[in-house]
């Protein structure tokens, strides 16, 4: 039986590193992001994510690995598709369209926005989360008001949520996006004023910094660009006026929690792991959703 990919039977060093498979000699911190096998810097072979060793390469061509095994597969176990950035396209494209939306009627983002409970006046067109409006937590994700709002948040989008994609897979990604953009909204609607409107992709968006973080330091990739960015969206996020903090910092936590299960989850596992992972998250945001609305009713 082949010896599994980082099983405890790989050679390692002193210091605890294993050993690249086809030179047991020389430690290595960096894995094949298809088999997972460790690879030494002769061995490895450049991909658009990460690296990859010789056989996988070749497609698995004598390696006596499975079928299965040998697929192409993303750091996270994702599938990887003909159009590896398509997700973030959509998204883009659905933003892009209700910001239109809301252009041609001027009563639409009443009903998108995120909002606790409307501010009382005798017959408000609109309600809020509070009176059991919970779909608000979505649609607030995809709305924008000004110009400058969407054109900044989309051009991170696709910074940082393409690359992302492709390293993730779809299904993954998708997961991700939403589950961060959902924490965003829930803490926002935690710790907001119940009558203070917010809308956009911004809590989503630092999800999706938060694991790109997470997999840069998997891949032992230089960490010093994507924290200055960070600390960059920081400052704009606690010394900005009219900024929902608050969606920023939870979806930041979510994609840090959410892009470790992802990229760190043991490949017997990987599935129980990561989805496990988003269950919990999104357990988290129904009950903060369900405290703040018994504060509020």
């Amino acid at each position: 039986m082949e010896q599994a990919p980082g099983s405890p039977q790989e050679p390692q060093d002193a210091q605890g590193l294993p050993g690249c498979y086809r030179h047991p000699d020389r430690p290595t911190g960096i894995r094949c992001t298809r088999c997972e096998r460790p690879i030494c810097p002769e061995c490895m072979v450049s991909a658009s994510v990460g690296f990859q060793c010789p056989e996988c390469v070749r497609g698995g061509s004598g390696t006596g690995h499975s079928a299965a095994a040998t697929q192409p597969r993303t750091i996270a176990g994702g599938t990887i598709a003909s159009d590896p950035r398509l997700v973030t396209k959509v998204l883009i494209g659905i933003n892009v369209a209700v910001f239109v939306a809301g252009y041609v009627s001027s009563t639409l983002l009443d009903h998108l926005v995120l909002v606790g409970v409307w501010p009382p006046a005798p017959y408000a067109p609109v309600d809020g989360v509070a009176t059991g409006e919970w779909y608000r937590l979505v649609t607030s994700m995809f709305a924008h008001q000004e110009v400058w709002h969407i054109a900044f948040n989309m051009l991170s989008l696709w910074w940082i949520g393409a690359p992302l994609e492709v390293a993730l897979g779809r299904v993954r990604y998708i997961a991700l996006y939403v589950v961060s953009g959902l924490a965003g909204g829930a803490l926002t609607y935690l710790l907001s004023s119940p009558s203070e409107a917010s809308l956009g992709a911004s809590g989503a968006i630092f999800g999706l910094f938060g694991a790109t973080a997470v997999l840069m330091r998997r891949l032992n990739y230089d960490m010093r660009p994507v924290i200055a960015l960070l600390v960059i969206n920081l400052i704009f996020t606690f010394t900005w006026g009219n900024i929902a903090w608050q969606a920023h910092i939870g979806g930041l936590i979510a994609g840090v929690v959410v892009g470790y299960a992802m990229v760190h989850a043991p490949r017997e596992r990987r599935a129980l792991v990561q989805w496990g992972t988003c269950a919990v998250v999104l357990l988290a945001v129904i009950v903060t959703v369900v405290v703040r609305t018994a504060q509020l009713t």
